[in-house]
């Protein structure tokens, strides 16, 4: 593990690659202590998958520490609750800011890196941003 503070910042396009590997990565390193085998495998393949919407949208925070990612989640103005449960007709609408608050989507954190507020501060900066925009947050 670096000495370097891990830096904060809205994910791109570019690192999607990077993002998904992440994401199964830590679900296949942290789900095992609390799922089986099975569970975790099914996980990996099912859920562990990026959505290009968040990051297309601009809601999606990935936190890195000397050009490696550690850390990533954010937030959906949109209907669809996650990747995993298949695309459906309602997933591009967006949700109505006055009576559906902004949901929190994908958050993943490398296994090494847990514990440290990593998620805490995805979390802040997507309640921040969803707020911005005048939605209630978060579900």
């Amino acid at each position: 593990m670096s000495d370097a503070s891990p830096a904060l910042r809205l994910a791109t396009l570019d690192d999607a690659n990077a993002i998904e590997a992440l994401m199964k990565a830590s679900t296949r390193d942290l789900f095992r202590s609390f799922y089986s085998y099975e569970q975790t495998r099914s996980s990996v393949n099912h859920i562990a998958v990026i959505d290009p919407m968040l990051i297309e949208d601009g809601t999606y925070f990935v936190i890195e520490v000397n050009g490696e990612l550690v850390g990533c989640g954010g937030w959906s103005r949109r209907d669809k609750l996650y990747t995993g449960s298949g695309p459906g007709a309602e997933d591009a609408r967006l949700l109505d800011p006055t009576t559906e608050p902004a949901r929190v989507r994908a958050m993943f954190v490398r296994s090494d890196w847990t514990r440290r507020g990593l998620g805490t501060r995805i979390l802040e900066a997507s309640e921040a941003a969803a707020k911005a925009e005048g939605s209630g947050c978060c579900r």
